[in-house]
């Protein structure tokens, strides 16, 4: 697992965490950590039970995507997934979001 803020500008591997939280991650004996980034290998296995809390699947229960970018929410992208799940594919996938993620990223907080 590695998560990453715009506050420190790097990203650093941690340990898994227990919860997702509105501003980062929450480990089990309750230290927290604000994040930007959660950048979740699961090695191709389509197992996004996880996300639930994040509300992404529509009334037909799929994952609409644009892309790797999640319609629902901007800051999840599903590389691998779908259309992108073989390793040419995810290579070219995982370099499209990386740029749309930095764009997101550097673009001002919203107050």
């Amino acid at each position: 697992m590695h998560v990453g803020s715009r506050d420190c500008n790097r990203v650093r591997r941690r340990p898994m965490f227990d919860r997702i939280v509105p501003d980062g991650v929450q480990w089990r004996d309750g230290t927290a950590q604000h994040v930007d980034v959660i950048l979740w290998c699961t090695g191709f296995r389509p197992a996004l039970d996880h996300l639930a809390p994040l509300r992404l699947r529509g009334p037909r229960g799929g994952i609409v995507a644009d892309g790797t970018r999640v319609v629902a929410d901007p800051r999840v992208h599903l590389v691998g997934y779908g259309p992108s799940a073989s390793t040419v594919g995810a290579n070219r996938a995982g370099r499209a979001a990386v740029r749309e993620l930095r764009a997101l990223l550097a673009a001002p907080a919203p107050a």
